[in-house]
């Protein structure tokens, strides 16, 4: 008799990621890539973690080895303490919990926060990682209404937000659209969750890529005695550290430090204290100007081959910070099936539909260009401009009016 396994009804919801699958496809060479969320390598510092490696290894070696406290190593703890306090979020070491990437960090939360059929608010469209996360605990999505200034903080109505457990966000050039929430609205947010009792999940691994360097109050500086905040080092440092924190108040706080315990003990201890050497002597405040620089220019090179090869009928975001532009094309444009046409072009995007809890809109997409060199990105982009319009063009007259 052959062994019989029986999948959770949790396993069987289970989806595999969208740009996962697209990034299988980009692996070839010669495919020109817009999909992937990835920072460029070129912007790692190599050197300074290498000589952080070996400052671990001959000062610390069996502690950096060794099993760690599950809220994590506590000299890092209170350095993303004291950033977060400079920005205006006087917040404790305390409540910092370092997580194995922010992914985990979205994880513990659904844990902590979702039963089944729980309400949980975020934005229309919001990033695909949450949505999938959060999607194991069986939550109902409600989508949070959002224009060219992210969400709409008008349409925040106590219908709306009543019986919410959590409202997820990410105000700073947000994934997948690169819009960045205004201060205005920023308070507005904030003060109409406070009323209605919601918590705010702010997810911003981009707050720092403003191209110009300028920075706008965090949403946990706005409340920080109640805010929920999520960090990372993928997007300033290397995502191949898997290194990120959750800031949280007590007693929430207790409990996503017990789901880690359940989940992998505490984040890896050499991990943690290669980055914590990598960043001293203000090391970021060098290097993070760079990385905007480089972001900025590759930016604007897109939105000039967007001008260009786009047709008029299509719409993007124009973002000042972040690794993300956002089209919109006309109705009746599946840009799913655009994606097949493109990729035999040896050209890849990520179709908007994925991105949203509900009602997803087929004819958006996402493109990225932080990874791919100048020349590519214009030969990509007169590919797929190319393909735009004759998607657009085999459109019925009724539709494409």
């Amino acid at each position: 008799m052959n062994t019989q396994i029986t999948l959770s009804q949790r396993a069987l919801a289970l989806t595999s990621s969208a740009i996962r699958e697209i990034l299988k496809v980009t692996e070839r060479p010669e495919v020109i890539s817009f999909a992937g969320g990835l920072p460029s390598g070129s912007t790692f510092p190599v050197e300074r973690m290498r000589e952080a490696t070996l400052k671990v290894l001959a000062d610390a070696p069996q502690a950096a080895l060794q099993y760690g406290p599950t809220e994590g190593y506590l000299p890092l703890r209170e350095w993303v303490a004291a950033r977060l306090a400079r920005n205006g979020a006087p917040v404790s070491a305390a409540n910092v919990l370092i997580v194995t990437g922010s992914q985990q960090g979205l994880d513990l939360l659904g844990k902590t926060l979702i039963d089944e059929g729980s309400k949980v608010l975020v934005e229309t469209p919001s990033y695909l990682g949450a949505l999938q996360s959060f999607s194991l605990f069986r939550p109902q999505f409600t989508s949070m209404p959002s224009d060219d200034e992210g969400i709409d903080t008008d349409a925040l109505t106590p219908e709306l937000l009543d019986g919410a457990r959590f409202m997820y966000c990410l105000p700073n050039f947000q994934n997948p659209t690169g819009k960045r929430m205004p201060l205005e609205r920023r308070k507005a947010l904030v003060a109409k969750a406070l009323a209605a009792g919601v918590p705010v999940v702010e997810d911003d691994p981009y707050g720092e890529l403003s191209y110009g360097g300028e920075l706008l109050p965090s949403l946990l500086s706005l409340n920080p005695e109640g805010g929920i905040y999520m960090g990372s080092f993928s997007k300033i440092l290397a995502p191949g550290l898997r290194l990120g924190y959750v800031v949280a108040p007590e007693p929430l706080y207790s409990k996503l430090v017990q789901a880690k315990q359940a989940t992998d003990l505490h984040t890896p201890s050499f991990t943690q204290r290669i980055v914590y050497e990598t960043i001293q002597d203000d090391f970021l405040e060098a290097h993070i100007p760079t990385i905007r620089d480089l972001y900025g220019s590759q930016c604007q090179l897109m939105l000039a081959a967007l001008e260009q090869y786009f047709p008029v009928e299509a719409q993007w975001t124009r973002p000042d910070g972040g690794m993300f532009i956002w089209v919109t094309l006309p109705k009746g444009v599946d840009t799913t099936r655009l994606l097949a046409k493109a990729i035999a072009q040896n050209v890849a995007f990520v179709p908007g539909a994925p991105f949203y809890a509900n009602d997803p809109q087929v004819n958006t997409l996402r493109l990225s260009f932080v990874t791919v060199p100048a020349a590519r990105i214009e030969a990509g982009m007169k590919i797929l401009g190319e393909l735009v319009k004759a998607e657009i063009a085999a459109l019925p007259a009724a539709v494409a009016a």
